[in-house]
């Protein structure tokens, strides 16, 4: 066995140039007479801007330029634009925006970008910034959900002839849905908040543009997730350029779950400024302006409802949602809103279905796909609602799951919000999970902690998820030396695909796993990429490196039997090496690569070099799904949780490098956490001010606030893609925040307390407790 080869806990080559502080990001490049940008923000969450006077500014020490939205429309730079609406493939007509690079007339959240201001350092471009004056006048600010789709509400559009609704989307079936509703035993409903997030990442947003006027091309350098998808948009978009006059460079990226997939105004003002005083601009985010001003994730209410029979058998599921898209609406936004509806059904047997949403603008920073996009929103709903039934009809949590289960003889099964599961076995998941979290010893462990004065809780949750989307082109290069370079479409910010991907050329060609180069993030060496999100490195970029494996061999072939003096059709090629069937006689691919490059000697057909390229899509998508199994312990009299034990069992198709695997679940289950307990983008809701500027106010997990985690991996082959692959990076998200606040639930049943929102802070726990005690007390 090849112990870098496929399913080989394979330590990932990256780290160590991050551990001992070897990494590559924006800040860490300094180009030649690099200038440096600095941001005005909107103080205001919905103003009309009168007049920008930046006399004082430019007048400022070291300032170069002061860029403002009357600029934009003098070069007449283009906005950004949404990547698709749903009338882009028959869907309902939206409200599309146009994202401004500089606003010009009005502001729409606090922290829109008014003026961009170039010095000689950063703190003189900061200093001048504050120099801006900026006439406002100041407009009714809308930041709830519920709040704007009132008729009397501010409007975010002007023009909209709808208010402030952007877009309504609806899958199923009303008249089937309703007729299961009226014959149902049982009916429980539940009105759920998912609370406004911020991605936080590790490494804030930052670019470097830099204008070379001779050949009247850009280059930008920015933590991204998605370069191509990022040249594309502002050449064509905003320059109204060929792509080729733009390269854009992704080196080390600390983190992006999404929020790095878009493009932001910051990208295009640092080129623009760049080619209006002929010197590279560098912007640098500071933390306070990433909680102010980047994508946030989820700010969905949702009304939900099941119908269930005497048995406990779901009939149907109805839910109507409010999706808060903030001011604008972002680049893959859309995303968020389809997945949160798609997936309710989730992995249970649901005959009937009817859900709708309303994407909505408020007065608030766009919202974006944050790990998860759709599928966290969609899965909290439905576990919610099963936890409920189980209370109402009094079937244990775990038997009124299993009762609804897809069986694994059902598959392929086709949900009636439209999608097809290629293969699952949910059941046995779920039991594995329940074994490894021993379900059975929990009531010693509940009286052990009530002994303490506190409270214990558990859960069981399922969740499934569609993962990976569009298709991809990976490429594989050899050189005379033997060493073998992958080039990558997708782009890697912490999923180690540099080593993964290595893992599977070696264990496919039989290269040594240290002659493996990997090259990504750079437009002008990769022809293409889509980026990295939804989970789709493994399946799309994986299958489409198979593919170019699989073309390198086939172009090798004909050169192997030539140099071996056999036929083609003789020869095949297994373990690393070109073999004339039925003889000992062979040649290692490596040998082979290097015969391509001979100065001499060979057919011509053969050429100079050996190099292949490879594709596939995500047509149709994978289903990646696990189950949770979460105890907590909760102090009734200050609202403290604190989780005692997770465990999750994940069925991961198949697993190519497990540690890989249990690192990105391990990340996943701590944003999730983050959600249920503790995370949260709060805004005024008269003024639109931000209230959670600092991470004073946001807060965020830390390592003691979190239990070890028990993970194993099942592997249950997806029957779509050649590698057998199910994405597994936003299975933690996606599935902890239902099983945290169930559990919570579960310790406070006693109580009364029946329902909570996230994030379930003390504050909010405590007052939980306080207004159902009376309630209690008078029913006993």
């Amino acid at each position: 066995m090849n112990k870098f080869g496929i399913g080989q806990p394979v330590q990932r080559v990256e780290d160590r140039r991050f551990l001992t502080g070897r990494g590559r990001y924006v800040e860490d490049i300094h180009l030649p007479r690099q200038a440096h940008g600095a941001v005005v923000l909107s103080p205001h969450a919905h103003a009309r801007i009168r007049r920008v006077d930046v006399s004082k500014a430019a007048a400022a020490p070291g300032v170069l330029c002061v860029l403002t939205g009357a600029d934009v429309v003098a070069d007449k730079l283009g906005g950004l634009m949404p990547h698709f609406m749903p009338e882009d493939v028959g869907g309902p007509k939206g409200y599309r925006t146009s994202r401004p690079i500089l606003v010009a007339d009005k502001a729409r959240h606090v922290g829109d970008r008014v003026a961009f201001v170039v010095a000689e350092t950063p703190a003189q471009a900061r200093d001048a910034a504050q120099l801006v004056a900026v006439d406002y006048e100041p407009l009714l600010a809308v930041v709830d959900v519920e709040d704007a789709m009132k008729p009397d509400a501010a409007k975010v559009w002007d023009d909209s002839t709808t208010g402030n609704l952007c877009v309504p989307l609806r899958m199923g079936d009303k008249d089937a849905t309703d007729a299961a509703f009226a014959r149902a035993r049982h009916v429980v409903s539940v009105r759920l908040e998912n609370n406004r997030l911020s991605a936080n990442a590790l490494e804030p947003r930052g670019t470097i543009g830099d204008y070379d006027p001779a050949s009247g091309s850009f280059t930008l350098y920015t933590s991204t997730q998605n370069p191509h998808g990022i040249r594309s948009e502002i050449a064509h978009g905003v320059f109204h350029l060929p792509e080729t006059k733009l390269r854009v460079i992704a080196p080390d990226v600390g983190g992006g779950f999404g929020m790095k997939g878009d493009c932001y105004p910051e990208d295009v003002l640092a080129l623009w400024a760049s080619r209006r005083v002929g010197r590279p601009v560098k912007w640098i985010q500071t933390r306070s302006e990433g909680l102010l001003g980047d994508d946030h994730g989820r700010d969905q209410v949702i009304y939900g409802e099941m119908a269930l029979d005497e048995q406990g058998k779901i009939l149907a599921i109805r839910a109507r949602a409010l999706h808060n898209f903030g001011a604008y609406v972002g680049g893959a936004a859309v995303a968020s809103l389809v997945f949160s509806l798609r997936l309710i059904p989730n992995c249970y047997d649901v005959p009937a279905a009817f859900v709708t949403t309303q994407a909505v603008f408020t007065t608030t920073s766009p919202t974006a796909p944050y790990r998860g996009a759709g599928r966290p929103e969609a899965v909290y709903l439905t576990e919610r609602l099963m936890d409920r039934a189980a209370a109402v009809t009094g079937i244990d949590p775990v038997e009124i799951r299993r009762r609804n289960f897809i069986p694994p003889e059902k598959m392929p099964y086709v949900t009636r919000t439209g999608l097809t599961y290629d293969s699952g076995e949910f059941a046995r998941v779920m039991d594995r999970c329940l074994d490894l979290a021993d379900w059975k010893g929990f009531t010693a462990r509940r009286a052990a902690t009530e002994k303490k004065g506190l409270l214990r809780g558990r859960s069981v949750t399922y969740t499934i998820e569609e993962s990976s989307v569009f298709n991809e082109r990976m490429e594989l290069r050899c050189d005379p030396s033997g060493m073998v370079t992958i080039v990558a479409g997708t782009f890697s910010h912490g999923q180690g695909h540099a080593t993964v991907y290595a893992q599977m050329v070696s264990d496919w060609l039989g290269v040594p796993f240290e002659n493996i180069r990997f090259v990504q993030g750079d437009t002008d060496q990769v022809p293409f990429g889509r980026g990295t999100y939804a989970s789709r490195s493994s399946m799309v970029g994986g299958n489409a490196l198979k593919a170019a494996t699989d073309a390198l061999i086939d172009k090798a072939r004909p050169l192997a039997a030539h140099l071996m003096e056999a036929a083609p059709p003789d020869v095949v090629f297994k373990d690393g090496k070109f073999q004339i069937v039925g003889t000992d006689r062979a040649m290692p691919f490596m040998g082979v690569a290097a015969a391509f490059y001979r100065p001499g000697g060979l057919p011509k057909e053969f050429g100079l070099g050996l190099e292949a390229a490879g594709s596939f899509a995500t047509e149709p998508p994978n289903f990646p799904n696990a189950c949770h199994v979460c105890e907590v312990e909760v102090n009734p009299e200050t609202g403290a949780v604190a989780i005692d034990r997770y465990t999750i069992v994940d069925d991961v198709g198949r697993a190519l490098n497990p540690m890989i695997c249990e690192g990105q679940l391990h990340g996943g289950l701590a944003q999730g956490i983050g959600q249920a307990l503790w995370e949260h983008v709060v805004y005024d809701r008269q003024s639109g001010q931000l209230l959670s500027g600092t991470f004073g106010d946001y807060c965020m997990p830390r390592a003691d606030d979190l239990s070890p985690f028990t993970v194993a991996l099942e592997e249950v082959p997806c029957t779509t893609n050649p590698l057998g692959v199910k994405g597994l990076g936003e299975v933690g998200s996606v599935g902890a925040p239902p099983a945290v606040v169930n559990a919570i639930l579960d310790a406070l049943r006693p109580l009364g307390v029946d329902h909570l929102d996230m994030p379930a802070t003390p504050a909010r726990i405590r007052e939980r407790v306080q207004q159902a005690r009376p309630a209690a007390a008078s029913r006993a």
